[in-house]
């Protein structure tokens, strides 16, 4: 008997230095999470220039942080305690290890959110370890000096978090009252916390947000309900409204359809007396905010903003990914995304028709022209899939161009200058066949240096001056974003140099230019959540007989069609008989309206934005557009379901596509 009540008289002590350890390493873990929340906020609003009062952002996000905190230390108080009642020096070891790392995440997590806001999510698990490590190494932040302070600080915060134990000292009636009380905040928040409204300022969502709690939700999700998988879908009429009614052909290909559209770019054109080269000009990172008419930053593309007074020009035109996986496929073939993008089904890609690949069987030569390594994204199997004549990356420049400017031992590749040069250089000097030529721009990429840096500072100075004409006060406003707008600058210059060269050479009369921007950078703040989609949209060319501003709602699946469209009735290509083009044509409206249905992939494993018509589905929020691409909140039960049907849909014949690689039916196949 006087061995088990010496036993049994341990239970309280061993008890007391299990709850000791816990609360004293989980205590200073919370403060931690505070002060980087506090330093978060003050980051934020410290390099960005954001209409918010950061008092407000501060309290709603440290009760998002309440409410993770109460739910992950209870996870770990369900881990540590078992094991510490078998060894309370192990378990101490683990709680610490975990809390320490659980820190250094928060803290890169909110890094890499000061830097882009964005959060880092599904997108992080999209890519390639190549293509983080590439990432990576453009920032200039993968370095000895980094390395060697991720060490040190790994180190200072487990033993700043083991000072909990010598100095947070409670009795057992404590620890059990603190334990007690933990575990009452767990269910009261559960039950009673609000749920988060929802609103078109996507900012001050991203920045509430506990950057951790978003990841590991994300990474859940993609872990959990991330294969390829599909439902039964259904080949629902959805283009009563739009501007083209789709006749689809059957449900082993859910995408085919009849490939009879309508012109409407003829009107604009002088008639054509042969097939016309066609020119596109990819710009990385160009968005509506702060190119063209109607810019609401203000437009730093001058020579862009001239160009549009010759040209026609949409003004609410959208990329279809928030990323630039999405550019070739979007704009070559409306493509579906697949589970991370068109470009990742490079393994096996599913026999497809784009307008390279059309163009190329009518006769026209294929050129590709890129700055950057052609497999980052796999762009490279996408172009080579579609025979080109020519596709030249950074391997294939002239020893004569220097790269663009690095960040450490860094560089994406060639400057937009050296793209456009080395290209025409490379260019036949006389064609036997009409041409397609595609040029694809980096500079204007994190990490945003740009070369000629002396000229491009004052060249940014005298722009905000003389030609956005400032006033004083609003000057911090853009200096904030100088390395980033400064490389905008530089984008239109290379522009401008590239029509200089290409007005010397005799197709130019005979040439069909069409400029877009992939989708507006992230760094300088958004103003909604379809921002970042909007991006500048314009034909130049020639043979326009007219120029003209239109409002109409299209998008980058609207151009094959459109350019196809009219090619073929001028006489000039035959089009195939069953397509997959997503999009419907460009709207010529010049008014308002919306008449297209398309889903939006923010980021690589991002799929949760729907439009149809004029309401934008967006996270499960409804909202309502309008010009500009400005957007509202609404409740409208009946459209709601409406457009989660449609969205659902999508995503069912999209990861069918995925799982069985059908998309378009191969030439034998069809009747």
């Amino acid at each position: 008997m006087a061995q088990k009540a010496a036993i049994r008289s341990t239970l309280p002590y061993r008890l007391r230095v299990i709850f000791k350890n816990f609360w004293g390493g989980t205590l200073i873990f919370m403060g931690l999470m505070i002060l980087l929340r506090v330093l978060e906020i003050y980051m934020i609003f410290d390099n960005h220039v954001i209409n918010l009062k950061p008092s407000e952002i501060l309290i709603a996000g440290l009760f998002q942080d309440l409410g993770w905190l109460l739910y992950l230390t209870g996870l770990l108080l369900m881990i540590y305690f078992p094991i510490s009642l078998l060894s309370a020096k192990l378990g101490k070891v683990i709680l610490l290890v975990l809390l320490t790392t659980l820190t250094i995440a928060q803290a890169g997590l909110i890094f890499y959110f000061t830097k882009t806001l964005v959060p880092l999510g599904k997108d992080l698990f999209a890519y390639s370890m190549d293509d983080l490590i590439l990432t990576i190494s453009s920032s200039g932040q993968l370095n000895f000096w980094t390395v060697t302070g991720s060490i040190l600080a790994l180190a200072l915060i487990f033993g700043f978090l083991n000072l909990g134990n010598k100095y947070i000292r409670l009795s057992l009636k404590g620890y059990v009252f603190l334990t007690v009380v933990y575990l009452i905040s767990v269910f009261t928040f559960t039950v009673l916390a609000p749920s988060q409204g929802s609103g078109a300022n996507e900012n001050k969502q991203n920045i509430e947000l506990n950057k951790s709690r978003y990841l590991t939700e994300q990474a859940f999700e993609e872990w959990m309900y991330g294969g390829e998988y599909y439902f039964d879908f259904y080949l629902r009429s959805v283009s009563d409204d739009l501007l083209v009614k789709k006749e689809f052909i059957g449900d082993e290909y859910p995408f085919a359809h009849s490939g009879d559209y309508p012109d409407v770019l003829s009107p604009f054109f002088d008639s054509l007396e042969q097939a016309p080269d066609i020119v596109f000009i990819f710009l990385e990172s160009f968005g509506k905010a702060y190119s063209g008419r109607d810019a609401y930053l203000g437009s730093f593309t001058p020579f862009l903003d001239s160009l549009e007074q010759h040209s026609l020009v949409w003004l609410n035109a959208i990329s279809s990914t928030g990323r630039t996986f999405g550019l070739q496929p979007g704009v070559f073939g409306g493509l579906p995304f697949g589970n991370r993008g068109f470009l990742e089904l490079a393994d096996e890609i599913p026999y497809h028709q784009t307008l390279l690949s059309v163009l190329g069987q009518n006769g026209y030569e294929i050129r590709y022209f890129i700055g950057a390594d052609k497999n980052f994204d796999n762009v490279g199997p996408f172009i080579e899939y579609q025979k080109p004549t020519q596709f030249i990356d950074e391997k294939g420049f002239d020893p004569k161009y220097p790269k663009g400017p690095s960040s450490g031992s860094f560089s994406w590749g060639y400057a937009d200058k050296e793209l456009f040069l080395n290209g025409l250089d490379k260019l036949p000097s006389n064609y036997t066949a009409p041409q397609l030529i595609t040029f694809q721009t980096q500079t204007s990429h994190d990490p945003y240096l740009v070369p000629e840096r002396t000229f491009y500072e004052e060249k940014f100075e005298e722009h905000l001056i003389n030609y956005l004409k400032l006033d004083d006060d609003q000057l911090p406003n853009y200096r904030a974003y100088k390395d980033i707008y400064m490389t905008v600058l530089y984008a239109d210059d290379a522009v401008r140099l590239f029509f200089e060269e290409y007005k010397k050479r005799p197709e130019f009369e005979n040439t069909v230019f069409i400029i877009t921007g992939d989708h507006r950078l992230p760094e300088v703040p958004m103003s909604t959540r379809l921002d970042r989609f909007h991006v500048p949209l314009i034909i130049y060319s020639p043979l326009l007989k007219r120029n003209d501003y239109f409002k109409g709602l299209s998008s980058h699946y609207e151009i094959t069609p459109s350019l196809l469209s009219f090619l073929e009735k001028q006489n000039q290509i035959r089009v195939p008989e069953i397509v997959t083009w997503q999009g419907q044509v460009l709207d010529t409206s010049r008014t308002f309206q919306s008449k297209i249905a398309m889903p939006l992939m923010r980021n690589k494993n991002q799929l949760v934005e729907y439009i149809h018509g004029e309401f934008f589905l967006s996270a499960g929020d409804l909202f309502l557009i309008n010009d500009n691409l400005d957007i509202e909140p609404i409740q409208d039960p009946d459209m709601m379901t409406k457009l989660n049907g449609e969205f659902e849909d999508f995503k069912n014949k999209n990861s069918y596509m995925v799982q069985t690689r059908k998309l378009l039916p191969p030439p034998s196949d069809i009747q």
